[in-house]
């Protein structure tokens, strides 16, 4: 997914019914910016955070500012207008997908039920906020969080349920899941004798 359609996707605000006491926050990163100037330098911090409710719905935003605090709330801020509806599977995704973003590779495994989360630093966090339990992720390229968590969600926009699939081939959801409509049906002489 290319940056510029990975930034018009986040740039649609979807208001979406999300209650506000049931988001999560977590801080991915938080780095120090010194700027020089004439006076001397300023410092500031900017931090990365993620921001989900653990039922399908994350997003992630930035904030700048003098002190910490004020830094992460303004990212949590910016995180919530940026929310998105993610298609998931139970606690695991649909299917397979490698997200990109930059030189960052995010690939993003489905995996059956008690094996958790396999992930690494900003990935795991993603994870959690968003209410995916198990997964295999591998991160590749670079370690970059900005860049890593920005390949997350192209990755997870990415995610297609079969509804979506069998609606773009123009097909039913049973032929897409490879079902003849005849095994559908009751099996002849199977019917109970009541």
């Amino acid at each position: 997914m290319s940056k510029q359609i990975l930034r018009d996707s986040l740039a649609v605000r979807r208001l979406l019914e999300v209650n506000p006491s049931d988001l999560k926050d977590d801080v991915i990163a938080i780095n120090r910016v010194t700027k020089v100037v004439k006076g001397g330098k300023n410092l500031s911090f900017s931090a990365l955070v993620v921001v989900g409710d653990s039922h399908g719905h994350a997003g992630f935003g930035m904030g700048k500012a003098r002190e910490v605090p004020m830094a992460i709330k303004k990212g949590i801020e910016q995180a919530k207008k940026n929310l998105i509806r993610l298609n998931l599977k139970g606690t695991s995704i649909p299917h397979q997908v490698l997200g990109r973003y930059g030189s960052a590779q995010v690939l993003l495994k489905p995996a059956s039920e008690g094996t958790g989360v396999i992930a690494g630093g900003p990935v795991r966090k993603v994870m959690q906020v968003a209410g995916i339990h198990n997964v295999l992720t591998k991160s590749l390229g670079t370690s970059n969080p900005h860049n890593v968590v920005k390949a997350t969600f192209a990755a997870l926009l990415s995610l297609k349920d079969v509804a979506q699939v069998a609606e773009t081939r123009s097909k039913t959801v049973d032929e897409i899941r490879g079902r003849s409509p005849k095994q559908n049906g009751p099996t002849p002489g199977a019917e109970s004798n009541a």
